[in-house]
């Protein structure tokens, strides 16, 4: 059996395993990534065109990890001439602290400022709004598979290496380092980054992961009706109304994309069925609270969530191992600070993530 040696290996070729190899490649090393689909693949969490920059949290821990993520997004620059971050605005309303958000984003000098619903509505026809909405300028979309294709440019042109439908089998440590079984050999590396999603608990069964829930979730874009402005947005309803937080953001060509946040069945990664759920909830709520896009129209898209009891990340190291994982359908546009964080605790044995992101 063939033995290959790599400076260190990523995982996962995800958005997470991607941003931590760009940054491993940005601080002079030669990581390689493993990721068991081919590019372009759509049976993990980063695919499609869009993911909703949203910045409304009042969490210190994800605060930093959102000025650390948009450092990394203006590195990243111009990807055929328009910045992976489309920054149209967000608009948060309903059963949720709009003031403490207000507050903890103004202190980082990031925008943001409440509006009336009147306001509101006035310049967003496409949706209702019955109070107090909460408006940041600095928020909107990532380009996802726009970002995946950049991240792999500067990998690759840094001198690392990607390598497509090349599955780990399994992650062995040892007191010299870690090998990776494949299917056709063995990599040894001295430390393994690992970020698989929906299969973290599968590949890492010794770890000490907290529960990780994989399920999926069926948000679909609508058509719009008319030439309404769109912001992203999120929506705090009613749960005795609607089964969850509802999200979404416009997508160039695809149309208004909206969810229920991880209101998915549970699935093994390895059988998932596609199957949708709760569309019926989903056009009634688009009926009731934006008028701009046609509720008939629904086209259905099919992701996985990997979520922690308390939608918490995991970012931390054991042994030669980091981890990244349970990222709850909130993780993607984090993903260049994840990136730094797990090149920290990859280089650096007693690096530590916020303590909100540490193993137990």
């Amino acid at each position: 059996m063939s033995v290959d040696a790599v400076e260190v290996a990523v995982v996962g070729g995800g958005v997470m395993g991607l941003a931590a190899a760009w940054e491993l490649a940005r601080r002079g090393l030669r990581p390689v990534v493993f990721e068991r689909f081919a590019r372009g693949h759509r049976e993990g969490a980063s695919h499609g065109a869009t993911r909703n920059f949203n910045n409304a949290y009042d969490e210190q821990h994800y605060l930093d990890l959102l000025v650390r993520a948009k450092e990394g997004w203006d590195a990243l620059g111009l990807v055929d001439g328009e910045p992976l971050l489309r920054l149209h605005g967000l608009v948060t309303h309903g059963d949720v602290d709009l003031e403490s958000i207000e507050r903890r984003l103004t202190e980082r000098g990031i925008h943001a400022e409440i509006l009336s619903s009147r306001d509101a509505a006035s310049r967003w026809a496409g949706m209702r709004f019955t109070d107090a909405v909460l408006f940041s300028r600095d928020a909107g979309v990532a380009r996802a598979s726009a970002t995946i294709g950049e991240l792999e440019r500067r990998i690759v042109d840094a001198g690392g290496d990607v390598r497509w439908e090349t599955p780990v089998i399994r992650i062995d440590e040892t007191d010299s380092g870690v090998d990776l079984v494949l299917a056709d050999g063995r990599v040894r590396a001295d430390t393994v980054v690992v970020t698989v999603g929906a299969w973290t608990t599968k590949i890492l069964p010794g770890l000490g992961l907290p529960r990780l829930a994989v399920t999926e979730e069926t948000p679909a874009h609508f058509r719009p009706v008319d030439g309404s402005v769109w912001p992203s947005f999120n929506h705090y309803v009613d749960p005795a109304r609607y089964p969850a937080t509802v999200y979404g953001m416009p997508t160039p060509g695809e149309g208004v994309k909206v969810g229920f946040h991880r209101v998915g069945d549970p699935v093994d990664p390895d059988a998932r069925p596609h199957r949708i759920t709760h569309a019926d909830a989903l056009a009634d709520y688009v009926r009731e609270w934006m008028p701009g896009v046609d509720p008939a129209s629904a086209v259905p898209i099919s992701c996985t969530y990997t979520s922690t009891d308390d939608s918490a990340f995991v970012l931390d190291r054991r042994g030669r191992i980091v981890v990244g994982a349970g990222f709850s359908g909130h993780g993607f546009k984090f993903a260049p600070g994840v990136g730094a964080v797990l090149a920290d605790l990859a280089l650096d044995s007693t690096a530590l993530a916020a303590a909100p992101f540490q193993l137990p």
